[in-house]
């Protein structure tokens, strides 16, 4: 018995000599890096039995107080890295808890889409959403977008194009297929899009993130329709941003909001130095 007890107190000395030091580690850590560390999505819906809507819910909001805290002001730069893997790992568990949970898909959206770059997996989670959300038009609308302006994926852009018209009874949504189809005026529907994103936001660093991006389409459009009343009256594409300007089809050239600087790809595509990011922003 003294022999058990002796072993007893050493596994407990030892525990606080390893748990005390990694406890006080992980709490000087940002939250989403703990969150890292979530079980996979199907053990931690055995987890958590019958709290998988509150769960989820908790999880949601703390990703997005954690976002919050990332940015300052209201121009949405950020202060530190974000760690956008752990942000995609934690949303993503929580809509598997809470398939319903509106929020989830927005921030999916406006993160794994714009900062993360993960389309695919932005999409995966908007089709599993609709298995639940089956009157919600928004989620295929999102799907459309990314379908089409970043996949290039036309003819699954118009099916979910469809959808959304069907859902919404909005015509708008079928004319968007049909363009879509044609594989044009992109800019115009990206314009479209962050309307629609920037006035359905609740939370306040995402709707910012959207109105930032569309401010900055806006200004691409601008430079688009110069570029178009170039070509049409000289025959070719101009030189450069400044020659638009030179030439009276720009008042002034544009600023970009990210902190870039407007040009013209040799395609004629109208890009920017940002690549419509703050500088800082990783993508861890």
């Amino acid at each position: 018995m003294k022999g058990k007890a002796l072993a007893l107190l050493l596994l407990i000395g030892l525990y606080g000599v390893v748990m005390v030091p990694f406890t006080d580690h992980m709490r000087g850590r940002p939250f989403v890096e703990k969150l890292g560390y979530l079980p996979a999505s199907d053990a931690l819906k055995v987890l958590v039995a019958d709290q998988k809507q509150s769960v989820g819910a908790s999880l949601i909001m703390k990703v997005m107080m954690y976002f919050g805290g990332k940015v300052s002001g209201g121009n949405l730069k950020v202060t530190t890295d974000v760690d956008y893997k752990a942000m995609s790992r934690t949303v993503h568990a929580a809509l598997k808890l809470d398939p319903y949970n509106m929020d989830g898909y927005y921030f999916a959206q406006a993160i794994l889409v714009w900062d993360v770059k993960q389309y695919r997996l932005a999409n995966d989670l908007l089709e599993y959403g609709m298995k639940y959300r089956t009157w919600d038009w928004y989620l295929p609308f999102f799907a459309g977008f990314n379908y089409a302006f970043f996949l290039k994926d036309y003819p699954n852009a118009a099916r979910m194009y469809m959808r959304a018209g069907d859902l919404s009874g909005e015509p708008l949504f079928k004319k968007l297929a049909g363009r879509y189809l044609q594989q044009s005026g992109q800019t115009e529907i990206a314009i479209a899009y962050l309307t629609t994103m920037e006035k359905g936001a609740r939370d306040k660093a995402v709707k910012e993130s959207f109105r930032i991006r569309l401010t900055a389409f806006r200004r691409v459009l601008l430079i688009e329709k110069a570029r178009d009343g170039f070509i049409a009256e000289h025959g070719r594409l101009p030189s450069s941003v400044e020659e638009m300007l030179a030439k009276g089809y720009l008042k002034s050239i544009p600023a970009d909001p990210y902190g870039g600087k407007f040009y013209l790809e040799p395609t004629g595509d109208v890009s920017t130095t940002s690549k419509f990011a703050f500088a800082g922003v990783q993508n861890n």
